[in-house]
């Protein structure tokens, strides 16, 4: 990564939830000090609408996301490209970061189910933003 703000590029298969949670954390945790992207290999009409209301618990608005298609030039433009679950469906680059998050997947599950997966993705976000944003 170069010395100007980072960048990170969630992508997971629908972009409802996993990536859209993950997006969200992020720049709830680290402000405008990382540029946030999420994307998804095949995106949905909407929001997951559990994912919403989970993330509404831990007073982070969501409502107003849509799902987005993974393109080239967001990952191009990403310093990190974090996968939840999309397989081989991420372009890779050379000199850029990947990681795959195994996370379940909150589409069709209850809310309990959501609230698991978003405690996780938290956990995971505040790792990435203590690596990205030391001290």
């Amino acid at each position: 990564m170069s010395d100007a703000k980072p960048s990170v590029l969630f992508v997971c298969v629908h972009n409802a939830g996993r990536s859209q949670m993950a997006a969200a954390w992020l720049t709830h945790l680290a402000g405008d000090r990382v540029e946030v992207r999420s994307a998804g290999s095949a995106p949905v009409g909407s929001i997951n609408p559990a994912a919403v209301e989970a993330m509404r618990e831990v007073g982070i608005d969501m409502s107003a996301r849509t799902p987005k298609i993974l393109t080239v030039e967001a990952v191009r433009a990403s310093d990190v490209c974090i996968t939840m679950g999309c397989g081989d469906t991420c372009p890779v680059f050379p000199g850029k970061r990947y990681l795959d998050w195994k996370l379940e997947d909150p589409a069709g599950q209850g809310i309990d189910a959501v609230r698991r997966i978003r405690d996780e993705i938290e956990i995971r976000v505040r790792d990435l933003v203590n690596e990205l944003l030391p001290g």
